[in-house]
């Protein structure tokens, strides 16, 4: 009896016990995560891995001198800083920013103006994706969050409530875009794609605020988008929109153009008239 109980007590004193204990304790973790996590979970060599990876080696060479090669940001070496911190930014801002030219920037400045885009649609992903995964923040909508090829005319007119009321200050009612203080300026939105709309909303990209999904929800973005669509395809009735801003620019046409013409004429009508002097009333030359 003394030695059935003395066995495990030496057991547990050998030095292979605590490795035996953990080695299996180690097993049945890894089965129970194995049966629990789903089969569709990327692995760490899986696709989206690899395009986080690609998107830090593109990260490394072409944005790293201005926002920090982690991305936390970065100095000008004179204290300044030359690029935010993109931790938590999410993947549509680097989307945005990436796919309308505007990054990476030419040179700072007070506003960063759109270019044809320097990466292509892959790299801009893998960037895009590389961020993303840095910190959690509004991912790349889905297509048919901004489609609006079979939006109702109720939602174009719903939609241009909405852009008056929250929009037009700064890019004016009919989205040509306007001028803002320190050399800072809304750009026009007369070709910009439904996308990049969508997610200008989500991510408030240089001045303009952020408009989530708690302040606009996802169907009042998209009635905005299809009004601002409609207006990127409706023509000029007059032949020249003059900016579309109204009695204001059709007055300015009208003084320098008409009033211009009407003085042109009477000067050269009054050059034309034969002039009237001397005692006998002559006509002079």
């Amino acid at each position: 009896m003394r030695s059935v109980v003395r066995a495990p007590r030496l057991w547990r004193r050998h030095g292979l016990a605590k490795a035996v204990v953990v080695g299996a304790a180690l097993v049945t973790v890894g089965l129970t995560y194995a049966v629990l996590v789903p089969n569709g979970a990327a692995g760490a060599d899986g696709p989206q891995s690899q395009k986080i990876e690609e998107g830090r080696r593109l990260f490394a060479v072409g944005c790293s001198s201005c926002h920090g090669l982690n991305a936390d940001g970065g100095s000008n070496g004179e204290g300044r800083m030359a690029g935010p911190s993109l931790v938590g930014v999410g993947a549509a801002a680097v989307d945005f920013q990436v796919s309308t030219g505007r990054m990476p920037a030419v040179q700072p400045g007070a506003q960063v103006p759109q270019k044809p885009p320097v990466y292509t649609p892959e790299e801009i992903e893998a960037l895009a994706a590389y961020v993303g995964s840095l910190g959690p923040g509004p991912a790349v909508p889905a297509e048919e969050a901004y489609d609006v090829s079979n939006a109702t005319q109720e939602e174009v007119v719903r939609g241009g409530e909405l852009f008056r009321t929250n929009c037009t200050a700064c890019h004016n009612f009919a989205g040509r875009g306007g001028a803002l203080p320190h050399g800072r300026y809304a750009p026009s939105l007369m070709e910009t794609t439904p996308r990049n709309i969508y997610q200008a909303m989500l991510t408030g990209p240089q001045q303009m605020p952020v408009f989530s999904d708690q302040v606009l929800v996802p169907e009042d973005k998209r009635a905005i988008i299809a009004y601002l669509v409609s207006l990127q395809e409706s023509n000029d009735p007059g032949g020249f929109g003059l900016g579309r801003l109204g009695p204001v620019s059709e007055g300015l046409w009208g003084w320098l153009v008409g009033i211009g013409l009407l003085v042109a004429v009477a000067v050269w009508i009054g050059a034309k008239v034969p002039r009237v002097g001397g005692r006998n009333g002559q006509t002079k030359d």
